[in-house]
């Protein structure tokens, strides 16, 4: 199974439409398909983001979001990273360096690609919501339904 590190930015994008993001979160992560990968760090950033009162515009944002942490609790994996990394110039983004390193993550998904300014970094694939769904994402085989 693929090891997924996801980050913030995206959680908040699959919340909000119905976009690459919702199909990586809604299709993959709660269906089982991939294994998200999270860090006490990270955990707490999306927390701390999902609960920011900007986001009460959105139609049932709050109890989507409560929602879904309560699956990434209980369903996903949780590492300790133990290396520490200052190679972005978001300095708060590097946690998800160390936590792709610590897991060893197949990809890294993020919509910033300001601060992600490499494709790849140790084995891990850094890419885009729409890059990982149209090349990467794990394809049913529909012969065991046979």
């Amino acid at each position: 199974m693929q090891k997924i590190v996801v980050d913030t930015n995206v959680m908040v994008s699959a919340l909000i439409q119905r976009s690459y993001p919702y199909l990586i979160i809604y299709e993959l992560f709660i269906e089982d398909k991939i294994d998200l990968c999270v860090s006490k760090q990270l955990l707490q950033e999306y927390y701390e983001v999902l609960s920011r009162p900007k986001f009460v515009r959105y139609h049932d944002f709050f109890a989507k979001a409560e929602s879904l942490l309560a699956d990434i609790e209980a369903k996903s994996s949780k590492y300790h990273p133990k290396n520490k990394f200052d190679m972005l110039s978001d300095k708060d983004d590097n946690m998800i360096l160390e936590l792709a390193y610590e897991c060893s993550a197949d990809f890294i998904i993020t919509g910033n690609t300001n601060h992600f300014t490499f494709s790849n970094f140790h084995k891990t694939i850094i890419l885009s919501p729409r890059e990982y769904w149209i090349h990467h994402r794990p394809i049913q085989d529909i012969s065991k339904n046979l």
